[in-house]
């Protein structure tokens, strides 16, 4: 695959950033193109290596070898349609997806690792450029009616399939506008918005039927979804996690997606009542993963004095670590292009209280440095370190502390069996609920994932309703394509 040499004469190259100086005065993405030479060069790096471990690290079992080497060769159609043989958005996943297939490339075992994300979001754009993505419309329709619940990558990706089978799918969102986290839970900058809605045209050219400020459970019935052959429930993991600490009911400490989303709201004219704004205060994020780097990002746009992040677990070490070995996803420190641009970031702390003014206003923190003490056969236990209290201005706390399961609305309603992680459960295998015609996948299912997962799950659950529905089903199974592919 590739050139067979081209991983020992060319060096791997990522797109650079705008300065930090320009970048944080807009929302708009910052990246700078590699030239179409170099990523040609790029597609050239993947080797020969036999057994591609990419695959098995790629959720979607994206043909990762032949589309590199379908650019390689210049043949950049050839590479859409396999890119989109088993990835309905690789102009997502090339964004915002942490990329398991690279560290699952045999090249990162002596080098560094083949440019694949990047690689994909070309692909996809240089399609869109060239027309290459148009409506696939079904010449056949089953009478079949399907209802989707949630606009996400799951979502959206389930719809797609079926409606490729020829079924009638309608896609319920509770908001005012399609995509879910990735409209509003996503910052403009990592994701602009005009990529959804590019896609959302193909899909409603193709006779997908949305309906968006439904809130299937609350303004709209579940005894309405009755009337479909079958539902599909995409909605994703959306309870947040909280802190319980002293003080959290304090002025000024707010849930990180709240934050995010008033911000990408305000972005597009829409009106936000009292929105939080990190403008001129002292903030702190508490919780290290994308969604705290995202409200770093956002927070130095707002033009905040300061931003701190905390995470209670240690620093990960700059290199891959020996108890994550190749091809497993490492244990390996992150530095996002938001730390990048301004961030005071602090390992193994522990909010042990929000201090508030008398008029209940946040005014600033109370931590405590922590370690984990490690017992065999036991699980880590969180220890403070005695003398090591610290107090910190902050007018803002944001929590990101990830989400603890998927709303349970519609469980309730419905009378649907939750697993012991109070996800909605589903069969092994077939995401078939306990009620034969309901089905769930995505974070709905499996917890809080990637949006490779996601569109994965929604893939491979789009396959189980057309079985369900049909007897049997064309829509392809995981890494082995899909002829109707784009």
């Amino acid at each position: 695959m590739g050139k067979v040499t081209g991983f020992k004469e060319f060096e791997r190259k990522d797109e650079a950033y705008t300065d930090v100086k320009n970048r944080v005065m807009h929302y708009k993405e910052f990246t700078i193109s590699l030239s179409e030479t170099e990523i040609t060069k790029q597609g050239s790096r993947c080797m020969d290596c036999g057994i591609p471990f990419c695959h098995s690290g790629c959720p979607l079992g994206n043909l990762i070898p032949d589309f590199n080497h379908m650019v390689h060769q210049g043949e950049w159609q050839k590479a859409s349609w396999i890119l989109h043989s088993t990835n309905n958005f690789p102009e997502f996943t090339g964004r915002l997806c942490p990329a398991p297939c690279e560290k699952a490339c045999v090249l990162g075992i002596i080098e560094d690792p083949v440019s694949i994300e990047n690689l994909e979001k070309n692909i996809v754009e240089r399609a869109f450029k060239e027309g290459w993505i148009k409506p696939l419309i079904p010449k056949l329709r089953t009478g079949k009616t399907i209802a989707i619940i949630g606009s996400g990558p799951a979502g959206l990706a389930a719809a797609q399939q079926l409606n490729r089978a020829g079924h009638t799918v309608t896609v319920f969102e509770r908001d005012d506008e399609l995509g879910g986290l990735l409209r509003y839970g996503i910052p403009n900058f990592k994701l602009e918005k005009e990529i959804i809605d590019r896609r959302i045209a193909i899909l409603k050219a193709e006779g997908i039927l949305f309906q968006v400020n439904v809130n299937v459970g609350v303004n709209y019935k579940v005894e309405e979804l009755k009337s479909f052959d079958a539902v599909l429930l995409c909605g994703g993991a959306t309870e947040r996690r909280s802190l319980p600490t002293l003080g959290a009911d304090a002025i000024g400490v707010v849930q990180a997606m709240d934050f995010l989303t008033q911000q990408t709201k305000v972005l597009f004219g829409k009106e936000v009542k009292d929105q939080v704004v990190a403008t001129n205060k002292n903030v702190i994020v508490i919780g290290g993963g994308d969604t705290g780097s995202d409200c770093v990002g956002t927070s130095n746009r707002q033009g905040a004095n300061s931003v701190t992040n905390f995470e209670i677990m240690p620093k990960p070490p700059g290199q891959r670590s020996p108890s994550t070995p190749w091809p497993f996803w490492p244990l390996q420190l992150k530095t996002s292009s938001s730390h990048e641009e301004g961030c005071d970031r602090n390992w193994l702390i522990n909010t042990k209280e929000f201090i508030k003014d008398a008029s209940g206003k946040l005014t600033g923190l109370k931590t405590v440095n922590v370690e984990w003490k490690m017992v065999p056969g036991q699980r880590p236990q969180l220890m403070e370190i005695e003398g090591t209290e610290k107090t910190w201005p902050c007018d803002l706390a944001l929590l990101a502390l990830g989400f603890t399961g998927p709303e349970k609305t519609i469980a309730d309603q419905l009378g649907l069996n939750l697993d012991e992680r109070s996800n909605y459960k589903a069969a092994e295998g077939n995401y078939q609920t306990n009620i034969p015609n309901i089905f769930t996948a995505g974070d709905m299912r499996r917890g809080q994932s990637l949006i490779v997962w996601a569109i994965s799950e929604g893939r491979e659950a789009a396959r189980q309703v057309d079985i369900y529905l049909m007897g049997k089903s064309d829509l392809p199974t995981k890494g082995n394509g899909d002829l109707l592919g784009v």
